[in-house]
């Protein structure tokens, strides 16, 4: 069959962006109008039943909306906004999508003046004298960057951009519009002829080779000890239901540095460890201590869909290239048609039973504690008991995450979201809010320090004018629990402000914890709440980071050598 045009008749370039988000299945967009993309923002009123423009009150917001929109959809999420703001202060987002592979697109401008480019207009990005560069500034924390400065290459490199996000390794893609390219419109038979953005989707991802398939599996079935180490591939290809069959319920928690000791002790004694889209950094492997990992004892199986991250830090002798979904279901029907019955599946049964009774396994005893102020383990232990089985927990920055991720043991897959790319504060309000658009069934919880929430409070705005009832848990310490306990107090303390007052004052639901025994019926309260709720709970300073801070980690960190 042909492929058919895009347009029989002209139509504003402006709309057209609008139709190509239409068409590539984009829900929402997220940012403030302003500069030459207030004329995409207008055009999407065409789209607004399908495509609903967030707007919110800080450009960060956005990103971080974004951001998780496309991790959790794995279609792009959309910035949009003028270029100096949306570089100022979008990148949080964008840096976090960059580094953990999420799918976005940044919808942004040049601020040019059509013709006048030369004499350093107001704001201008277009890299000539006087003015910024954005092309060159964007290309650091982006995939590519596309630019368009006629109505048709409006078009033209917003459906690229969608095609460079989603394509291999997601990331970020930036498209800067100049002015001209938003002020015309563009006429059927335009050059470069457009086509329907369906055309410029990626295809499935491809299997993996099917004697490197085989090879894996006989060193997986040859092991006397296997591990599985899950990393951010699974998330990227949303590959829970494919890991599950493979190893659920063998889950040990988190390892490495800030690992449960369960999980690290089962780790350091594989023989064959089989390393799903993981880069396997020096910060999650205990500083590379060979304790845990060493490729001269264990054998290494690496799943990645970038062959560039085939044996990056840890040497693979079997390496995987492809989408995590697709190559572990291939590596699951190969395990199947070799393994013998359940036998192997008892003994890892039974391993796993062993280590969680010696080490331990989400069963602190400090979960209990009735000290005041509160334990953040009770906080933590609190929040498991009161979030049903499809509850999301987003996470900050800071000590607060550090804690959540060690003592959180997580509802459902995908249920637990925190930027562990590039680890910004401010992070878990706007990640709860684009998880509650994507999952509106479900109860979304932002755990947050009082720093953190400092600093995208006005977050709450938004949730109040677009309807969105996320409950906001706040570790509230009057301090950066992380810089205290890690340089001291010095720039590290905060007065004591009642953060239930200020959500209060916002329209927000508010109540302030003193006392363990408040905190689960105020949980409760805020679950079933159909407004935003914030709940300022007085958390001590008593527990640290340092607690839980593997000895591994100790023994090999830069520090002491």
């Amino acid at each position: 069959m042909a492929v058919e045009r895009m347009l029989t008749e002209a139509e504003p370039a402006a709309e057209l962006v609008g139709r190509v988000l239409h068409e590539a299945g984009i829900e929402y967009v997220f940012g403030i109008s302003g500069g030459h993309t207030g004329r995409i923002v207008s055009g999407l009123a065409k789209y607004q039943n399908s495509v609903k423009m967030m707007m919110v009150r800080e450009e960060s917001l956005a990103g971080v909306m974004a951001e998780v929109y496309g991790r959790l959809t794995r279609r792009p999420g959309v910035l949009i906004g003028q270029g100096p703001w949306v570089l100022g202060n979008g990148l949080l987002g964008t840096m976090e999508a960059y580094l953990s592979s999420s799918p976005m697109l940044l919808l942004t401008d040049f601020s040019d003046a059509s013709g006048f480019h030369l004499h350093a207009p107001y704001q201008q990005a277009t890299g000539d004298y006087g003015s910024w560069d954005a092309r060159r500034a964007f290309s650091g924390v982006t995939k590519q960057v596309m630019q368009a400065h006629e109505p048709v290459a409006a078009v033209q490199a917003t459906q690229l951009a969608i095609k460079h996000a989603m394509a291999g390794q997601p990331g970020p893609v930036a498209v800067l519009f100049a002015q001209d390219s938003l002020s015309g419109k563009v006429e059927p038979d335009s050059r470069p002829v457009l086509y329907p953005t369906r055309h410029y989707l990626p295809p499935p991802p491809p299997p993996a080779d099917t004697e490197t398939v085989e090879a894996a599996a006989d060193a997986l079935l040859a092991a006397k000890k296997p591990v599985v180490i899950a990393g951010n591939g699974v998330r990227i290809a949303q590959a829970y239901d494919a890991l599950h069959a493979l190893a659920d319920p063998l889950a040990l928690g988190v390892f490495g540095t800030f690992g449960t000791p369960a999980a690290n002790a089962c780790l350091a004694e594989a023989d064959v460890i089989l390393a799903i889209g993981t880069k396997l950094g020096p910060s999650d492997t205990a500083w590379e201590n060979k304790d845990l990992l060493d490729p001269t004892r264990q054998t290494f199986i690496q799943i990645d869909v970038e062959p560039k991250n085939a044996s990056w830090n840890f040497p693979a002798e079997h390496v995987l290239i492809g989408d995590a979904t697709v190559v572990l279901r291939q590596l699951l029907r190969a395990v199947e048609a070799k393994a013998a019955g359940g036998v192997r599946r008892a003994q890892a049964v039974a391993r796993v039973a062993a280590w969680r009774a010696e080490k331990g396994y989400f069963d602190d005893p400090k979960y209990l504690s009735d000290e005041a102020p509160l334990l953040p383990q009770r906080v933590i232990g609190e929040l498991a008991k009161a979030l049903p089985p499809g509850g999301i927990v987003t996470c900050d920055a800071g000590e607060n995450r550090i804690l959540m991720t060690h003592y959180y043991q997580t509802k459902k897959a995908g249920g637990f979201l925190q930027a562990a790319g590039s680890g910004p504060m401010g992070f878990a309000i706007p990640a709860a809010l684009a998880a509650k658009l994507v999952n509106p069934n479900s109860p979304v919880v932002a755990v947050c320090g009082d720093g953190g929430f400092a600093m995208t409070m006005n977050g709450l705005m938004s949730a109040i004018e677009h309807d969105i009832p996320i409950t906001v848990v706040v570790f509230n310490n009057n301090a950066l629990g992380w810089v205290y306990h890690g340089s001291g107090s010095f720039a590290a303390e905060f007065k004591d402000f009642d953060l239930s007052a200020i959500a209060r004052a916002m329209g927000c639901e508010g109540e302030r914890v003193t006392e363990p025994a408040q905190l689960a019926p105020a949980l409760q309260r805020a679950i079933a709440a159909r407004v935003p709720t914030v709940i300022d709970v007085r958390t001590s300073m008593s527990v640290s980071f340092r607690d839980i801070t593997s000895p591994l980690a100790d023994a090999a960190s830069p520090r002491r050598r």
